[in-house]
């Protein structure tokens, strides 16, 4: 049980002690630093903030003490109830307001629950605001509304049928092809709010839907985070029902994993690898995932001649960096599609349709286009170390034994190899060093890890 604060807002597990845990008292607090930041960030007199949460069992009271605490500092709430974080990032800016809070744990089992903060524009708060808000609310610099001046609730539950029409209005999404191609589609909605809103996306694009999983009660009958060893159910379902491929979400619905027609994962790293190759071959551009993500995103980009960049990790940083370089599409390995033709967040939705729509224009099976990418296997390790042990100087010797290979130390250490590559990062809260590669097998991956390992061992003196 724990309460982690971030500048991408606060995390914990339902129950137990204040400062703890997430209880109600926490929920306030954070809700209140985030409502007394926005009030000093605008200078408006009166400000509008949208809400939504995923399925969880503790969503509903959350979401009541969330409202409240920002109605009772005289802030206006749209409340889109259940809902998906793509959705709420979709309607900030629609609706004109000044924020808004996604009440969900992401892909963090059922007892966890977190507010995740946006700016006006329905994106993820910067480092330095998310910095500000922990400040406010450590010193609890509230000033509350008086009894005239309290907020007001509109209830809006439209958002998901709105967030669908925009992703069908998209010009590289194309229903009416989706739809001639007839396919079966099984959805694993983990009991969450894509149960609800991936199966009305797919009907609306006449695909045929088998639901596994898809009533929102919170209940999750697996992990919710959509790995390999979490999913044997709906792979064996995609082959039972001869579907042409499986669509996995995790609660909130910003990643996004599909199962191939044989029953076998197309890979979380390849979810923006497919959708970016059908975007590229339509609009030529420039392409940006994290330095964790597959090389593969790089090969199709610069198969359809842009360029590849890669930015440290969190949604936040792979944003920036599209920003600044152009990018067309990008986002993350684990299965988030960002793409700003529709807004600048992970967006499942946005994946799924253009994923059918290039399906239904090439004529193959999910498993032959898997098939068609470049081959690339990843491993992922970390190290537990004494907390006397300093992290930062082992990264240090880490570059510096690489020097003569190319290093990058915008976060944590990634080395490129010619074959393959590593990427050491620190935990901020453990003395933990993660450690991923990749390799044109699993074998190599695998090999590459435990010789960094050692050489870490060695370094440490371990």
């Amino acid at each position: 049980m724990t309460l982690i604060k971030s500048i991408s807002g606060i995390r914990g597990t339902i129950g137990g002690q204040t400062g703890d845990n997430l209880t109600p008292l926490d929920a306030v607090k954070f809700a209140a630093a985030y409502g007394t930041w926005l009030k000093n960030h605008t200078k408006k007199d009166k400000l509008t903030v949208v809400i939504g949460r995923d399925a969880r069992i503790s969503g509903p009271m959350i979401q009541s003490l969330v409202v409240n605490t920002l109605v009772g500092l005289g802030i206006d709430v749209i409340d889109l109830d259940l809902s998906t974080t793509p959705t709420v990032e979709v309607a900030v800016p629609l609706e004109k307001a000044d924020g808004g809070i996604i009440l969900t744990a992401s892909h963090n089992p059922k007892q966890w629950n977190a507010l995740k903060l946006l700016n006006e524009k329905g994106e993820f708060l910067s480092g330095a605001d998310g910095a500000k808000i922990l400040e406010i609310a450590e010193s609890e610099a509230f000033d509350f509304a008086d009894v005239d001046s309290l907020g007001e609730v509109t209830r809006n539950d439209a958002y998901m049928d709105i967030h669908i029409d925009e992703v069908l209005e998209l010009p590289l999404v194309d229903a009416e092809i989706v739809k001639q191609a007839g396919f079966k589609v099984v959805v694993d909605g983990v009991n969450s709010s894509g149960g609800i809103i991936i199966p009305k996306l797919l009907e609306q694009m006449g695909v045929e839907v088998v639901r596994l999983y898809c009533t929102p009660d919170g209940h999750f009958p697996h992990n919710p985070e959509p790995l390999k060893e979490h999913l044997g159910d709906i792979c064996k379902l995609v082959v039972e029902e001869k579907a042409h491929f499986g669509i996995v979400v995790d609660p909130d619905v910003d990643r996004l994993a599909f199962i191939s027609d044989d029953g076998e994962m197309f890979g979380e790293e390849y979810t923006l690898v497919a959708v970016a190759d059908y975007v590229l071959s339509k609009t030529p551009g420039n392409t940006v995932s994290n330095m964790s993500s597959s090389r593969a995103l790089r090969d199709i980009t610069q198969k359809h001649g842009g360029i590849y960049e890669a930015s440290a990790v969190g949604e936040v940083n792979v944003v920036e960096m599209m920003k600044n370089n152009n990018a067309i599409i990008g986002g993350e390995g684990n299965g988030g599609i960002i793409y700003p033709e529709l807004h600048y967040g992970r967006d499942s939705l946005v994946g799924v349709a253009l994923f059918l729509t290039y399906l239904a224009e090439k004529k193959m099976s999910v498993a032959a286009l898997r098939a068609s990418y470049p081959q690339y296997y990843m491993s992922k390790n970390k190290i537990e170390l004494t907390p006397q042990i300093d992290v930062d100087a082992i990264l240090v010797a880490m570059a510096d034994k690489y020097k003569n290979e190319q290093v990058s130390t915008v976060d944590g250490v990634k080395v490129d190899f010619a074959e393959d590559w590593v990427h050491l990062r620190k935990s901020n809260t453990e003395p933990i060093i993660r450690i991923y590669t990749e390799a044109h097998t699993q074998q190599k991956a695998d090999e590459l890890a435990v010789r960094i390992i050692d050489e870490i061992k060695a370094v440490a003196g371990i």
